[in-house]
């Protein structure tokens, strides 16, 4: 993989990318999951927050968000407003099927020391990457230089009348989904298998972390941790119903040079049914 194609421009790609001790919580929500008419709206919130699904830091570009069909077509989002803490959009399901509503981000992010022992950091917050300014701003001689590539992706399915699988087709590109249990298909007291890839190979060991909502109202998360097993596979029960936001973290030193370290998350929102 080239640099060029590891640099994403776009500062919601920089600001999304972070190390995971300190990424605030992402997510997009909807109002359901599963709608069975001929015709169907479903609105979301879209946010970058501190707690699950309470808006509280700042909201997501609309523009980063983008809305596939299941039959793999861009469908336009209706309605959208930017809001202090939070986007908000609606999206008119006409198509049986499954729709894939989601944002992916990668770049490249890199650390070292100055000449003065000063700790430095590329790009800046809030600034663009490109390749160009990678050239110019990060010495390649710099003492503990410290070069990741971070992919990150954000997804909810929703579904109108019977669940598809096109949208669920893997990328090839940093974390994602496989395949497994299908997401619109989540009940209480059944288990729930779902499958992990890094650019297309099993990410083994993925560390997983899932939180219901009402956190706010609880005096701990309650968050489940799992680890994926060799097959990049976890397997999960829910007693209760609701909407679950899902975080899986992967790590390795496959990386493509001048990265030293791969780094993958992604972001899930799940709605369990009572069954």
């Amino acid at each position: 993989m080239k640099l060029r194609s590891l640099i994403s421009t776009g500062v919601v790609a920089l600001s999304l990318i972070a190390t995971p001790a300190l990424a605030h919580r992402a997510w997009i929500k909807p109002t359901t999951t599963v709608v069975s008419g001929d015709d169907e709206w479903i609105s979301f919130d879209a946010a970058v927050a501190n707690g699950i699904f309470m808006p509280d830091h700042f909201a997501m570009p609309i523009e980063s968000i983008q809305v596939l069909s299941p039959s793999g077509k861009d469908v336009e989002k209706q309605h959208g407003q930017k809001l202090r803490y939070r986007s908000v959009f609606d999206v008119n399901l006409t198509e049986e099927g499954t729709y894939r509503v989601g944002s992916s981000s990668r770049s490249i992010m890199a650390t070292w020391k100055d000449d003065n022992g000063k700790r430095k950091r590329w790009p800046g917050r809030g600034k663009e990457a490109s390749t160009e300014s990678f050239e110019k701003a990060v010495p390649k001689d710099a003492d503990d230089l410290h070069v990741v590539d971070a992919a990150r992706r954000i997804d909810v399915f929703v579904t109108l009348k019977e669940p598809s699988d096109t949208v669920l087709k893997p990328t090839g590109s940093g974390l994602e989904l496989d395949g497994k249990t299908h997401p619109n298909d989540l009940y209480t007291g059944e288990a729930i298998n779902l499958g992990f890839l890094m650019d297309g190979d099993v990410a083994s060991n993925t560390k997983v972390t899932i939180v219901k909502d009402g956190e706010k109202y609880r005096d701990t998360d309650d968050a489940m941790k799992l680890t994926a097993n060799e097959n990049g596979e976890i397997s999960v029960t829910f007693d209760e119903p609701g909407m679950y936001w899902l975080e899986a973290e992967y790590e390795d030193d496959k990386a493509t040079a001048p990265a030293q370290e791969r780094r993958g998350m992604y972001v899930l929102v799940m709605e369990v049914l009572p069954l």
